[in-house]
């Protein structure tokens, strides 16, 4: 191709991307237009909003005092209700765990996870004895060959749970 071909192309090809860029500009200008049309001050100050905002803000308890018309007197209780206590998880086996969270690793072997059944890449980890097994998998741990983050990532199951994890794991390694 000769020089005035070439620039032939280049001038077709800069006008392409200049009406391209035109194109952007444009559909972000209308964007913008649309969005800032938005309004919200109507529902801000419907009734229903109003209601709403009303029923949020109003008092968490009537305190009766004796001799005072309790209908007219509301204040806020000076200490907040105590939480309820959260249910003790329940104890898992140890298929369940290892079927709903360990299997994420120990199947594929992520992350340095011993393959689940695997006899070579568990021998070194059985000779620790369970005790450092149940430790490192409930408090986490960094070794050399890949990481374990506490509970497998599942603080909320039951210590004994990840317990029962680990065995089911070891028995099927030995």
């Amino acid at each position: 191709m000769s020089a005035a071909g070439d620039r032939k192309f280049i001038d077709w090809f800069m006008r392409a991307v200049g009406i391209l860029a035109g194109v952007v500009v444009g559909f972000a200008l209308l964007a913008s237009y649309v969005v800032s049309g938005a309004r919200t001050d109507e529902i801000n100050h419907g009734p229903d909003y109003q209601r709403l905002v009303a029923e949020r803000l109003a008092p968490e308890v009537k305190v009766a005092v004796a001799g005072k018309d309790s209908a007219t007197h509301q204040t806020r209780a000076t200490t907040p209700a105590a939480p309820a206590a959260p249910a003790p998880a329940a104890v898992l086996s140890g298929e369940q765990v290892y079927s709903t969270t360990c299997i994420a690793c120990h199947g594929a072997g992520v992350a340095g996870a011993p393959k689940f059944g695997d006899k070579g890449a568990w021998a070194p980890r059985l000779g620790q004895g369970p005790a450092v097994l149940h430790k490192h998998a409930l408090e986490g741990f960094q070794g050399k060959s890949g990481v374990m983050p506490p509970k497998g990532g599942r603080v909320d199951l039951a210590d004994q749970s990840i317990a029962n994890a680990v065995d089911y794991m070891v028995n099927a390694a030995k």
